[in-house]
């Protein structure tokens, strides 16, 4: 087969493709990026959601293609790139479509940060001659990231008390490459999330043993949130991205456990605490 990866240049695509070379029994594997390199048996051919016309080019003689939307946060515009990939990868003839979305996605209008992934997946839903949808929770290294900033202060913070399964990229990764390399994943939506999910206070604890200092869970007004990022400058959509996601955890969004990781890859999720130990020391 041939099976190719857009938007290979991030750290998810780049794992990915790793993921797949492991892997790999003879399949051509091509790297899509804005800024493509071949490298260890590994063809890059430019492809941009933003210039549709160059995706044409990007996804000929492609039996699977996995689908990675971008982190571009502008209103609209993610959805649309979403939708002018998965158009430009039906009219390349690719059979198998893969894309990649978010826990908790559902009918939502923008400004919402999710309305990009809903786009997405109606549109893979309706157009795509076989298609597969791995919904993604919340990465375990932003935590991780969280975490070392909210270190000053002293607390991690929410809009409420509330779970997340989270997840980290390699184990995205693996179960996306899990999918296109083996079969009868046509027409399924999964969720590759962690082996457990977390409240605000056990994350904060976890966090506080890990780093050997306390760090408390505190929920806040989304005002104050909203006011603490306009004082550093932040544009007016960031701020509407992270509130949304905030929004998400309190609605449980991202309360959502599954075995998915481990039927796709083979292998179990890593735990958190790992993950948060090997970032934060």
């Amino acid at each position: 087969m041939n099976i190719g990866v857009s938007g290979a240049s991030g750290n998810l695509g780049k794992a990915i493709v790793r993921e797949l070379q492991a892997r790999n029994q003879g399949h051509k594997i091509v790297a899509i990026s804005r800024t493509p390199k071949n490298s260890d048996g590994v063809e890059g051919r430019e492809g941009d959601y933003d210039k549709p016309e160059t995706l044409a080019t990007a996804y000929a003689g492609l039996d699977k293609v996995i689908l990675i939307p971008t982190g571009d946060l502008r209103p609209g515009m993610r959805g649309s790139q979403n939708e002018a990939a998965i158009a430009a990868a039906v009219a390349a003839g690719v059979k198998h479509i893969v894309l990649l979305s978010a826990a908790g996605t559902r009918e939502q209008a923008e400004p919402a940060i999710g309305a990009s992934y809903w786009r997405g997946e109606q549109a893979l839903i309706k157009a795509a001659p076989q298609w597969t949808i791995l919904r993604m929770n919340y990465y375990a290294e932003a935590l991780a990231d969280e975490v070392k900033q909210s270190a000053s202060s002293g607390a991690l913070t929410g809009f409420a008390e509330n779970k997340v399964a989270f997840v980290s990229r390699d184990d995205v990764a693996a179960a996306a490459a899990g999918i296109v390399l083996t079969e009868g994943h046509s027409g399924a939506i999964y969720n590759a999330t962690g082996a457990k999910n977390y409240t605000g206070a056990e994350r904060a604890a976890l966090a506080s043993e890990v780093l050997g200092t306390q760090i408390g869970f505190a929920v806040v007004a989304v005002e104050t949130l909203q006011a603490g990022m306009a004082q550093m400058g932040l544009p007016a959509f960031v701020i509407n991205a992270v509130v949304g996601i905030q929004q998400d955890f309190a609605a449980g969004a991202f309360d959502v456990v599954t075995g998915d990781v481990e039927k796709l890859s083979g292998r179990p999720p890593r735990d958190l605490r790992d993950i948060l130990a090997g970032r934060l020391k």
